[in-house]
């Protein structure tokens, strides 16, 4: 077989075939460039979509949930419909409680807006007291300085970190802002770090003190306004979410039957949704792009069917002269290999191209759409290793057929 393949007459005959047929053949490969092409680039635009979905979420614990309250729908045990739940800082300390073993981070939050002033500079912006806990749940990627600390909660510290934009609003380009003070409802705070939100961020434009400088600054009690809850690793997060709310339920004496008298954000669930559409997708491009290979590997043999049938001349009269079924299956066969394996290293190649020109044009900026839109290697060399196994065996019909030309009838045709 070796010795078959490396034979130049071989390879004089397979060019002499293709050099009859330069329009048949540039389709036939356009066919099969076509199919791999397809699937680099649907391939590679999935993981793009994938990685800027990792992204996204990464500064995220993403089985957590949020929880926030409404005004309740039915009347019960004596009080009525429409009633405000508001939830309270032993809300906190009872789930902490209740949930031990299957709870891993609770953060109650507190929010107002306010005017934030830097000399001659100011705002509108969002202020949260929070605790620095909020750092496990919802990482904040820090451009200068700290995220709060323990010993500002203790001392209820009047620090603040602020959020990039609102930096940009209130200094002048490049300023280093670490330990100047801004003014925020008339109190001066020390400005301990600047954070950049991700592509996702719940909270937005905002600036961050500590939870025990909120309640007293804005004279809030025990009152909270919404909470983040982080579920253990291995914890059912849906019924982890049914069972919070049921507890909450009961502290707050809501019929358990009402279902809007608590609000909240699942964000396992809406990442799950999201994860099973990418899955879809990628086999969705798979299944295309894999069609679109066996449609092209069938070109190929059709058109290696009608060589056959035009070559019948000769097929007879190199049978004639001694050649055997066994040399000219193998002559086909090569031809068939060999016009899949161009096709497909043409397609490879295009395809890398095209996803290079995405991501210069879709993966950079502080956006991106598609980041680092690439395919694996490995899985480049599995299409490729298939590609090559279906012209193999498309390669074996017309192979068949040319051995089963009788030398008197071939040349008789003529």
């Amino acid at each position: 077989m070796f010795k078959f393949i490396f034979d130049s007459d071989t390879w004089q005959e397979i060019y002499g075939g293709i050099r009859k047929n330069k329009t048949r053949t540039i389709i036939t490969i356009i066919g099969v460039l076509w199919g791999i092409f397809l699937l680099v680039v649907l391939l590679g635009a999935a993981r793009g979509m994938e990685n800027n979905f990792k992204k996204a979420f990464g500064d995220f614990a993403t089985n957590s949930l949020v929880v926030w309250t409404n005004r309740t729908d039915k009347p019960f045990k004596g009080f009525q419909k429409g009633r405000r739940i508001q939830l309270k800082t032993r809300d906190v300390e009872v789930l902490k409680e209740e949930f031990k073993g299957r709870l891993k981070y609770i953060v109650p939050r507190c929010q107002t807006s306010s005017l934030i002033i830097n000399g001659f500079k100011s705002g509108d912006f969002q202020v949260s007291g929070d605790y620095p806990v909020l750092d496990k749940v919802q990482k904040k990627n820090l451009i200068y300085g700290r995220f709060l600390n323990k010993n500002d909660i203790k001392n209820k510290a009047k620090v603040v970190v602020i959020e990039e934009e609102i930096y940009k609003q209130l200094f002048e380009k490049n300023e280093y802002p670490i330990n100047q003070y801004l003014i925020i409802n008339n109190v001066n705070y020390k400005l301990v770090g600047v954070y950049k939100s991700g592509a996702i961020d719940f909270d937005g434009d905002t600036a961050y003190i500590p939870f025990t400088t909120f309640q007293q600054v804005y004279n809030r009690g025990n009152s909270i306004d919404w909470m983040m809850i982080t579920a253990d690793e291995g914890v059912n997060i849906e019924q982890f979410e049914l069972d919070i709310q049921l507890t909450l339920k009961n502290l707050h004496k809501v019929d358990p039957e009402d279902n809007k008298a608590f609000g909240g954000i699942n964000l396992a669930v809406q990442i799950g949704k999201f994860t099973g559409f990418l899955t879809g997708m990628q086999f969705l491009t798979w299944f295309v792009g894999i069609a679109t290979l066996i449609a092209g590997v069938f070109a190929i043999g059709n058109i290696l069917l009608i060589t056959v049938k035009e070559r019948t001349k000769e097929i007879g009269i190199r049978r004639a002269l001694g050649a055997t079924p066994r040399e000219i299956r193998q002559q086909v066969i090569l031809e068939s290999v060999f016009l899949t394996t161009i096709a497909g290293m043409l397609g490879i190649v295009f395809g890398g191209l095209v996803l290079y020109i995405i991501d210069s044009a879709f993966g950079s900026g502080p956006d991106p759409t598609l980041l680092n839109p690439t395919v694996n290697i490995p899985i480049v060399l599995i299409a490729f290793t298939i590609l090559i196994v279906l012209g193999t065996s498309i390669g074996l019909i017309p192979a068949y057929m040319a051995t089963m030309i009788k030398p008197i009838e071939a040349l008789r045709e003529e």
